[in-house]
C-alpha cells in the first residue's frame, strides 16, 4: 500500500471519527467540497451552527493581478482549514467604530465567510442544513469604499443562521487598490474600462455563491444581497450592473445608494494625477505602480490632497450613470427593502463652528442655497433656537445619505415592477441623541451582544429581535411581514415603518423635502 493510499485511508478515518463526535449534537459535517477543493470549518456545539471562514473566492489580486478583474481561485489539494478569517483589505484606520477579528491588512484579501444553520430545523423556518433550500444572505460591509471587513463583529452571521438563513460576508478591494482608474488600465481592458475592481470583487463573490452555496444547503435562487453605507451603495451598484443579473433575488440597502458617480474620463484623470505624484520618475505608468509595495501605495494614497477612490461609470460594470439606469427601469427587478436613520449626519456638520441659532442657521442656508434658502427653511423649519439642532440634523442627514437612499426606493417603485419597503430607524444607542449612521447594523443582524461598548437594555434587545425578524422574513420570502410583527405597508402606499421601541407605520413625510433637494441638485 503506497503512501498516497495510506493518506487517503487516514483522511477517511479522521472524517469518520469527526462525524461520530459531531453526531450526538446533531451537527452536520464541518467539511464541504467547493470549487477548488475541500474546506473544513468549525461547529458550535451549543447551537449547531457551522462556520467557514477565510474561504477564497478569487485569486490573490497581487503582482500583475493588481488592478485586474478578479480571477477564479486556484485549487488546492487535501483539506483547507477554514476556521479563521482571512486578511482584511488594505486600508488605513479611518473610522473609530470598526473592530476586526481578521489578521492585519493584506493585498491578498479576497475571502468570504459562511455561517450555516444547524442540521435540525430552525423554529419558524422550513430550512435544514443539507437540503439545498436554505435562503442566503450576502452582506457587503460599509466604510466609504476605503475601510471595512467581513470579520467585523457587527456583521457576524451566527444570529441569522440561528433563524435558518445561511449568512455570507464578503471582502472586496478598497481605496486605491479597488477603485483606481487610469488610461493604461482602460487600454489593458477588453472592455475599455477601469476603476471598479472592488465592485467586480463583489460580483465574483456572488458568482461563487451561485456556484457553491448548494454544497452548504443553500438555495442559489433565494439569495438576498445587503449592506450598509458603502455596502448599501454596493447593493444599488450590483442592482444596476448588467453583469450581476440573476445572481440575487432580493436586496436590502441600509443608509446608502449609488445614484451618482464620476465618469470614466474624470476617474482616469484623477488616477493619472495620483500616479504622477507618487514619485516614479519619468515613467509613472501602471507597470511601475504595480511594483510598488502595497504598504507604500497605501501610504501614498493617504497623503493630503489625494481624493478617495470611488466607483465610476466605466462603461462596463456600470454602462450608464446609476440614476439613469434606475430611472429607466433597467436595474435588477427584485424586491427592495431600504431605509435610513434619524441622525445619519450631525447638526454641526452643517453649521460648522457656528452656534445653533436661527440666525446662524438661516445664514448657512443662504450660503448653500442662495435664492432657494427660504424654501429649504420652510421644509426644514426651526421656529426657535431650541429647534435648530433638530432641523440641522435632518438636513445634514439628508444631504449626506438619507436622500439618496429614498431616491433609490422611489425610482425602484416607479420603474421596477417589484415591491419595495421603506424604514426609518429611530432607536438611539444607550446614551446617544438620535440613531447615528451605522448604529442600526447590530440591531438588524442580531449582534448587540457582540458590541461591548454599550450597556444594552431589554428595550434594545426587543428592537433588535423585531428588526432582525423583518430582515429574516424578507430574506426568506421577499416580504418583511410575518407573524408577531407590526404590519409594514409597501412604500407605494406612501408609508414607511418607523423602527423603535414602539414600531409603527406612518406617512413617509419626506417626499416634498427630497423632491426639492433633487431639483436643486439638478440646477446646480
Amino acid at each position: 500500500m503506497g503512501p498516497m493510499e495510506t493518506g487517503k485511508r487516514g483522511g477517511r478515518l479522521v472524517a469518520t471519527l469527526a462525524a461520530a463526535l459531531l453526531a450526538p449534537w446533531g451537527l452536520a459535517s464541518t467539511r464541504v467540497r467547493v470549487a477548488g477543493g475541500t474546506i473544513e470549518g468549525t461547529a458550535d456545539r451549543a447551537t449547531g451552527i457551522r462556520s467557514f471562514k477565510g474561504v477564497p473566492f478569487a485569486e490573490a489580486p497581487v503582482g500583475d493581478l493588481r488592478w485586474k478583474p478578479p480571477q477564479p481561485p486556484r485549487g488546492w489539494t487535501g483539506v483547507r482549514r477554514a476556521a479563521d478569517f482571512g486578511p482584511r483589505a488594505m486600508q488605513r484606520p479611518v473610522f473609530g467604530d470598526m473592530g476586526f477579528r481578521a489578521r492585519s491588512p493584506d493585498e491578498d484579501c479576497l475571502y468570504l465567510n459562511v455561517w450555516v444553520p444547524p442540521r435540525r430545523a430552525v423554529a419558524g423556518s422550513t430550512a435544514t442544513a443539507g437540503v439545498a433550500s436554505t435562503p442566503v444572505l450576502v452582506y457587503f460591509y460599509g466604510g466609504g469604499f476605503v475601510a471595512g471587513d467581513g470579520s467585523e463583529p457587527r456583521y457576524d452571521g451566527a444570529s441569522m443562521a440561528a433563524r435558518g438563513i445561511i449568512s455570507v460576508t464578503v471582502n472586496y478591494r478598497l481605496g486605491v487598490f479597488g477603485f483606481l482608474a487610469h488610461p493604461e488600465l482602460s487600454r489593458e481592458s477588453p472592455h475599455g474600462a477601469s476603476g471598479n475592481y472592488g465592485l467586480l470583487d463583489q460580483q465574483a463573490a456572488l458568482v461563487w455563491v451561485r456556484d457553491n452555496i448548494a454544497a452548504f444547503g443553500g438555495d442559489p435562487a433565494r439569495v438576498t444581497i445587503a449592506g450598509e453605507s458603502a455596502g448599501a451603495s454596493s447593493v444599488s451598484a450590483q442592482m444596476a450592473s448588467p453583469g450581476s443579473r440573476g445572481l440575487f433575488a432580493g436586496a436590502i440597502g441600509e443608509s446608502g445608494a449609488l445614484m451618482h458617480a464620476m465618469t470614466l474620463a474624470e476617474a482616469e484623470q484623477a488616477g493619472s494625477r495620483f500616479a504622477a505624484g507618487v514619485g516614479l520618475g519619468d515613467t509613472p505608468g501602471i507597470a511601475a505602480l504595480r511594483r510598488i509595495p502595497a504598504t507604500s501605495l497605501l501610504e501614498a494614497s493617504g497623503k493630503p490632497g489625494v481624493p478617495w477612490f470611488r466607483p465610476c461609470v466605466d462603461g462596463w460594470f456600470l454602462p450608464k450613470p446609476p440614476a439613469a439606469i434606475w430611472g429607466a427601469g433597467e436595474k435588477a427587478l427584485v424586491p427592495l427593502l431600504a431605509g435610513s436613520n434619524t441622525a445619519e449626519g450631525a447638526w454641526n456638520w452643517l453649521m460648522g463652528g457656528d452656534s445653533p441659532t436661527v440666525e446662524h442657521y438661516r445664514a448657512v442656508l443662504a450660503k448653500l442655497y442662495g435664492a432657494d434658502a427660504d424654501e429649504v427653511f420652510r421644509l426644514y423649519p426651526a421656529t426657535g433656537d431650541d429647534a435648530v439642532m433638530e432641523a440641522a440634523t435632518d438636513l445634514s442627514s439628508d444631504r449626506f445619505i438619507a436622500l439618496e437612499t429614498w431616491r433609490m426606493l422611489d425610482l425602484a417603485t416607479r420603474t421596477g415592477g417589484q415591491p419595495t419597503w421603506y424604514y426609518l430607524f429611530a432607536r438611539p444607542r444607550p446614551g446617544a441623541q438620535g440613531a447615528a449612521h451605522a448604529s442600526e447594523i447590530e440591531y438588524a443582524l442580531g449582534n448587540l451582544p457582540l458590541n461591548k461598548a454599550y450597556a444594552w437594555t431589554p428595550e434594545d434587545h426587543a428592537v433588535s429581535r423585531m428588526m432582525e425578524g423583518y430582515f429574516a422574513n424578507f430574506i426568506r420570502t421577499g416580504d418583511p411581514n410575518g407573524p408577531g410583527l407590526p404590519d409594514w405597508p409597501r412604500f407605494a402606499t406612501g408609508r414607511r415603518l418607523t423602527i423603535d421601541v414602539v414600531t409603527r407605520a406612518e406617512p413617509e413625510r419626506v417626499r416634498e423635502r427630497y423632491e426639492l433637494l433633487i431639483r436643486l441638485q439638478a440646477e446646480h
